[in-house]
């Protein structure tokens, strides 16, 4: 166990594990760490090294050769919608990550072993350091499997696909809702049935679903079960 207090959230895309644990880490005084984001950014590295995602050697040897450096946003310039600002090679690729190019990418180089190997390292280094919120796929299972607070965030398709969808107009995109559902379940299927490290629920991890709750009542129930167990410790 840490000197430090771990909350490692998993789930399914467009469950708003990035919103909740960022305003969760807010509130808590905590670092939030997006791990989905680490994959993001190496992804955009192979794509503008013209690197095949599935080139396992290349990919990891291309990250190990370049700078990936996370915090929380800074205003005022930072606050301008995202969750986290991520550096790469001393460029600000926070909204660059956020392609669909990037999110497809993300999930396959996602499945490659070395390189998953390389950025859990960084992510146990981090959670070593300082109180921390880290959300992904694995974390409760591959990267904090003794955290204080393990939680499985999940919604219903209809309700993440609505989610995403939002984000999308948003942004300016304009995917339709039945595209959404579809990008939503195929990735589901990736995530579900990948060799390396499966999105699964652990035996101890809180199920929480957040179809019929606002951001603020998860933060706010997440928050009141931290606080107790802090009091247990």
């Amino acid at each position: 166990m840490s000197d430090f207090f771990q909350i490692a959230i998993d789930g399914p895309v467009a469950a708003g594990k990035g919103t909740v644990s960022r305003l969760l880490a807010q509130k808590l005084g905590f670092l939030y760490v997006d791990t989905g984001a680490m994959y993001r950014a190496t992804a955009l590295l192979a794509i503008r090294h013209e690197i095949d995602l599935n080139d396992e050697d290349k990919v990891v040897a291309i990250l190990k050769k370049s700078k990936l450096e996370m915090r929380n946003p800074l205003p005022p310039d930072e606050i301008d919608g995202r969750l986290t600002t991520v550096i790469l090679d001393g460029e600000d690729v926070s909204w660059a990550i956020r392609t669909q190019e990037c999110s497809e990418g993300s999930s396959k180089v996602a499945v490659l072993k070395k390189l998953r190997k390389v950025l859990v390292a960084k992510q146990q280094e981090i959670a070593k350091s300082q109180d921390v919120v880290m959300e992904g796929r694995d974390i409760t299972f591959r990267v904090l499997p003794e955290a204080d607070l393990k939680i499985f965030l999940t919604a219903s398709i209809k309700a993440r696909a609505e989610r995403r969808h939002t984000q999308y107009l948003i942004k300016g995109m304009n995917n339709t809702l039945e595209e959404v559902i579809e990008e939503i379940k195929e990735r589901d299927e990736r995530d579900t049935k990948r060799k390396t490290d499966p999105l699964h629920i652990t035996t101890d991890d809180w199920v929480l679903d957040t179809s019929d709750l606002s951001i603020e009542e998860v933060v706010d129930t997440i928050a009141q079960r931290v606080r107790k167990i802090q009091k247990q410790k």
